[in-house]
């Protein structure tokens, strides 16, 4: 077993996309970013979840790892999804129009991120009026499986980050055992 697939086994074992994504009820032809989108499995789960009529984008600083979501959704046969070169630590770097999506999913991503008050601003700019952030992350660092320990957002941090920002708690969900998630609204 090659390193990228005991990587995938392990985070699917313990965080399920589809199932963390369904839990936000989004509409077939929702308009939907994944920012920090990395190996793509939210990108791909959503893209199945929002159908042929919605539109995903998927955001990462990193082309390389563009390319590979890319090249796993000609491989599926998923045309909804849009290829988002951006640094969404910078106000406008997701390239998203202001008040255009329905949601945001933010996943396995805020322990990486050095300015969290900007990329926070950022997910609420592109929601609409009522729009959702998903937010799922690590809940500790589980001897090396996750983040280092000192990277750790725990879940009343992520919660304060949030709602310090003006966004409300619409509920916490169950995201998987080694994962806390929350949905917020604008």
């Amino acid at each position: 077993m090659f390193l990228g697939d005991w990587l995938l086994v392990n985070i699917l074992m313990f965080s399920d996309p589809q199932k963390n994504i369904e839990q936000l009820d989004l509409e077939k032809s929702a308009k939907v970013a994944d920012f920090g989108a990395g190996s793509g499995f939210y990108t791909i789960a959503l893209s199945r979840a929002v159908g042929g009529e919605g539109r995903v984008y998927a955001v990462d600083i990193q082309k390389d790892l563009l390319e590979k979501i890319k090249n796993t959704a000609k491989l599926e046969g998923l045309h909804n999804i849009e290829y988002v070169w951006g640094d969404l630590e910078r106000l406008g770097g997701s390239k998203i129009q202001e008040n255009s999506l329905d949601a945001v999913v933010i996943a396995n991503i805020l322990f990486q991120v050095e300015n969290r008050e900007v990329f926070v601003t950022e997910a609420k700019r592109v929601i609409k009026p009522n729009g959702r952030i998903l937010v799922i992350d690590w809940a500790d660092s589980f001897s090396g499986m996750g983040p280092e320990a000192s990277r750790v957002i725990t879940k009343a941090q992520a919660q304060k980050l949030f709602t310090d920002k003006g966004l409300k708690l619409v509920r916490e969900i169950e995201a998987g055992s080694h994962h806390y998630g929350f949905i917020f609204s604008k």
